[in-house]
């Protein structure tokens, strides 16, 4: 079984709100087809893709879900679908928002802790390594020649709407991508300003953040290559039993602060100390 869980979000003026889902959809049906045709006497059901998504840059055509509800509904997927007998259960996804990836992660722990079952979020961790360059290596590989030094430097740029998902899309739904793209100047953003909320929409910003004018189907097709391969050694690795369950988790889940009770709890124990402090200074 193979949930995809995407937001609609805007992805700057040149491509579709729905870039997102339709990677993930893509990814998901790879997955399958390797899946049967590596385990014969198997059988993968796609659902219907879920459009949730948490950390998005909110604009025209986004379509905002609060971390907490985006977990929510995907642990009562996941329940749905083990009561329904299912027992091996993988989420695609094509949204890097670093709470999204984490409410998708908890999802996937909870139902799998509760049903005794196998349910994993398998591509926050493996997007984040395709972007941070971790696969740099296999991606020349699959090009077919070294990367020059400006298209290493414009890769590690990448984060929304840039190279890779530009290429994606001319790749998956040409008919759906602005010729526009061609002509965009590169979006730079230090990491510190990263952090700041919907930063490539601020001071003129158009929703996009990378070089989006290097779009090339070729490269989406190498990449996809390569994130197939990484994909299905994860899933091989876990459904034999072979694979630390940690390295299913994007890199975000280990951060606190990014997960859905961090605050609310925070702001439960600042409130229960005010009243202990409340009620010690009033019987001094």
């Amino acid at each position: 079984m193979i949930l995809t869980v995407s937001p609609l979000e805007q992805h700057g003026p040149h491509l579709p709100v729905g870039v997102d889902a339709f990677t993930a959809q893509y990814f998901s049906r790879a997955i399958a087809e390797r899946l049967v045709a590596q385990r014969p006497g198997w059988h993968v059901v796609l659902v219907p893709p879920l459009h949730l998504g948490s950390f998005t840059f909110n604009h025209v055509g986004t379509v905002h879900v609060r971390q907490r509800v985006v977990r929510d509904a995907v642990i009562d997927y996941g329940v749905s679908l083990a009561e329904a007998g299912f027992r091996f259960i993988a989420i695609s996804n094509g949204h890097a928002g670093p709470g999204h990836l984490v409410a998708l992660d908890e999802a996937a722990a909870a139902v799998a802790r509760r049903y005794g079952i196998w349910m994993v979020s398998m591509t926050g961790h493996l997007a984040w390594t395709l972007l941070r360059g971790g696969y740099l290596q296999e991606i020349e590989t699959a090009v077919g020649r070294a990367l020059t030094a400006d298209e290493r430097a414009a890769l590690s740029d990448d984060a929304h709407a840039g190279w890779w998902e530009t290429s994606m899309m001319l790749w998956l739904r040409p008919d759906l991508v602005d010729g526009m793209y061609r002509d965009l100047p590169p979006a730079r953003y230090p990491l510190i300003g990263r952090v700041r909320p919907n930063y490539p929409l601020r001071n003129g910003g158009q929703g996009y953040v990378g070089h989006p004018a290097l779009g090339d189907p070729e490269f989406a097709r190498a990449t996809a290559s390569v994130w197939l391969d990484r994909a299905m050694e994860l899933l091989d690795g876990v459904l034999d039993g072979t694979h630390p369950r940690a390295a299913r988790r994007s890199p975000f889940f280990h951060l606190p602060f990014l997960r859905t009770n961090f605050w609310p709890v925070v702001a439960a124990g600042a409130l229960a100390l005010a009243a202990v402090t409340t009620l010690v200074r009033a019987r001094r």
